[in-house]
């Protein structure tokens, strides 16, 4: 696979070598709790990778720092006035005492492009004419005023901002970026289409007939500028998205991150 291209090397995020695994932000702790609970056994097994994970996220969930970044921004600016201010949010909200960081808000600023639709849809709880959001931290409740298009592409949202205790109670809260540092996001997913790819009953060709498609999308983000200060293999949970960890490719104007976990089992992967 990686003669032929479709890996980059042993440590490639993809793979379930050490080197990948430490690369695509595995804690050792966690690799060793998986091992301990499988077990030894003379006998050949395979392993669904959603019991690894499964692991990774439990130990992620109370070891990797909170923080928001906006994997494929989409503008957002009010037009009712937002004062520039700094806001305080703890590192692990539902252990505030485990630390905090500042971030700041101010307009213009940047939602994940999915969290808004240019028409109400069944089911749809997050950002459209006619439904406010909340925003995440921010005390906030916005409402679509303008919708801003470029080519038939959306460019630009504009809003009204109103403070949370006088709005109606809204639907979601949404994380959002202002003031932000560009970083690049690498969202991985599973190399191949079956479980087991080596089966010939499964894939008489052989598993490199077995390759999915895209198994690497790279997004261009916004991450607080906190995170600037951010190590090799730090690790984090981006509110909303899943777990990350900072790539040894990052320079210090431009983080990269890859994708470790999601924050939900997805059950619709193979």
């Amino acid at each position: 696979m990686i003669d032929t291209g479709i890996v980059k090397d042993w440590d490639d995020p993809r793979l379930f070598t050490l080197t990948a695994l430490r690369r695509r932000g595995f804690p050792a702790e966690a690799i060793n709790n998986f091992c301990a609970k499988m077990g030894v056994t003379g006998a050949q097994a395979t392993v669904d990778p959603g019991m690894l994970e499964a692991v990774v996220r439990d130990n992620l969930n109370l070891t990797a720092k909170r923080s928001m970044v906006v994997t494929q921004p989409l503008k957002i600016t009010v037009t009712n006035g937002l004062a520039k201010k700094t806001i305080t949010v703890p590192d692990f909200p539902n252990e505030p005492d485990k630390g905090e960081h500042q971030i700041v808000l101010e307009s213009p600023f940047y939602i994940e492009r999915s969290d808004f639709k240019e028409a109400m849809e069944s089911g749809y709880r997050r950002l459209c004419p006619g439904q406010a959001v909340g925003l995440r931290y921010a005390g906030l409740v916005i409402e679509v005023v303008e919708v801003v298009k470029a080519k038939g592409e959306v460019t630009e949202v504009k809003v009204k901002a109103i403070p949370v205790e006088e709005a109606a109670k809204p639907k979601a809260f949404i994380h959002w970026v202002a003031a932000g540092a560009p970083v690049e996001v690498r969202m991985y997913s599973r190399l191949f289409k079956h479980k087991t790819p080596e089966d010939p009953a499964v894939v008489p060709g052989g598993f490199l007939e077995d390759i999915a498609d895209n198994t690497l999308e790279v997004r261009k983000g916004l991450a607080d500028k906190y995170l600037l200060g951010s190590k090799l293999y730090d690790k984090f949970q981006f509110e909303r998205i899943g777990f990350f960890c900072v790539d040894k490719d990052s320079r210090k104007d431009n983080l990269v991150f890859n994708l470790t976990v999601g924050l939900k089992e997805d059950s619709g992967k193979a």
